[in-house]
């Protein structure tokens, strides 16, 4: 199963996908977390580009394009060889970032973000996709320490992000599930864990 966490920066979602994790080995599930970008020696390097504060005239299509050749290394290299070896993959963060960050938020045509996220994907779709849902108002009350360039980026243009992904929620209702990001993080944990309970059978040990 291939199971993706995606939100806004300070949203919980890293949090949650490593409790998921966890939760997984703990109850002898093969299980293997990684993050966008990253998860290889080159999607890492690509990572160190995108997130490097020096690099503010990188445009909105250099960032996507970069993203998705990330993506492209990770499933091809990590993913799509777990998957095959009945590993549960869970991706902190995948092409639902893109479409929300570089096509609503940096307001690229959604057709070529769309047609970009299928190449690059080799046409891998998650199981389930975790949106955990809060406001950037509410989001960033949660910082602290310098930011990086992405987390640099204008309110307004954070509240596009939320609402791109409440509609990319809204087009993809059998794979998303939409998460109070709220609530504490026991509950959201709480919740997700009845989730992939159902999807996947498991027994808490505990």
């Amino acid at each position: 199963m291939f199971i993706t966490f995606e939100g806004i920066d300070y949203s919980g979602k890293s949090t949650q996908a490593m409790l998921l994790h966890e939760f997984l080995m703990h109850n002898k599930m093969k299980s293997i977390l990684l993050r966008e970008p990253g998860g290889t020696n080159i999607s890492e390097k690509v990572r160190e580009i995108l997130l490097d504060r020096k690099h503010i005239e990188m445009t909105t299509i250099t960032e996507f394009l970069l993203f998705s050749a990330s993506r492209s290394q990770l499933v091809s290299q990590v993913i799509k060889p777990h998957l095959e070896k009945d590993y549960i993959v869970i991706c902190d963060r995948y092409y639902d970032s893109s479409t929300a960050y570089q096509g609503f938020g940096g307001e690229i045509d959604l057709r070529k973000i769309f047609s970009v996220n299928e190449f690059a994907a080799g046409g891998l779709k998650p199981d389930i996709t975790f949106l955990i849902d809060i406001t950037p108002a509410e989001a960033f009350k949660r910082t602290s320490g310098s930011k990086d360039r992405m987390e640099n980026k204008a309110i307004k243009f954070y509240n596009r992000v939320q609402k791109g992904f409440l509609k990319l929620a809204n087009l993809n209702k059998r794979r998303f599930v939409v998460l109070n990001g709220i609530l504490s993080v026991n509950q959201i944990h709480t919740r997700i864990i009845e989730i992939v309970n159902k999807k996947l059978n498991i027994k808490n040990n505990d």
